[in-house]
Formats: C-alpha cells, structure tokens, sequence
C-alpha cells in the first residue's frame, strides 16, 4: 500500500466526528478543544499495530461491515482519511478506528497518517 492511498488532511467531517465521540469520555469543552487542536496539528506517520497496541482496543472483525469496506477502498486504490488520536492514559481513537483495523489485517506494519494531541496541552 503506497502513501498515495491516504489524503493529505483529514477530512472536515472528520473533525465534528471525532469531537462527538470525545464529548463520551470528557465534557463537550473539552472535547471540542481537542477537536480544535486536532484540526491545527500537523500529520505524523505511526503503524497500525502500534496505534492498535497503545489504544488497548481489540483488533476487529475483518468481516466488521466498516473494515470490510476500509479494505475495499484500499484495494480499489480509494484514499482514506488520516486518523485522529489523543494521548490519554491510553491513547484515544478519536476517529479512525475501522482504518486502523482494516490497515493491520493488509499489514500491521503499515504506517498510518494521523494528528495526535495530548489532553493535557
């Protein structure tokens, strides 16, 4: 899988998705900070079976509707969006979750683009 199966940027949509998903685990001030913050960083390359590692979230099911669909694009030469993490006591998968797992099973040695903020800065 070459770098030309990833955009440059994540998507917008991207963003608002991931700030919902953090208004589960911190209040919404909070989460729309680090949203913001996500949005201004810069992208970074880490490999999947390390973001999966330092998550502490399990590897889904290759047949997972969502992963299926991930690989698919990957095969079809689609591009995927960069990931979202933040530095927590584990890191968080903000967005991005079924790319990252659908990575690991093309190889988990891939290097995924993500932006990573801690939630402490």
């Amino acid at each position: 899988m070459a770098s030309n199966n990833w955009h440059d940027e994540p998507q917008e949509h991207d963003f608002p998705a991931a700030a919902d998903y953090l208004s589960l685990l911190y209040p919404e001030e909070l989460a729309n900070t680090l949203a913001d913050k996500l949005r201004a960083g810069t992208t970074v390359k880490k490999k999947a079976k390390d973001i999966l590692r330092a998550s502490g979230l399990p590897l889904l099911p290759k047949d997972n509707k969502h992963v299926e669909e991930d690989i698919d694009k990957v095969k079809e030469g689609k591009k995927l969006s960069p990931i979202l993490l933040v530095r927590d006591t584990k890191l968080v998968i903000a967005d991005g979750y079924h790319r990252v797992c659908a990575i690991y099973y093309l190889s988990e040695d891939l290097e995924i683009p993500c932006r990573i903020t801690d939630r402490s800065r």
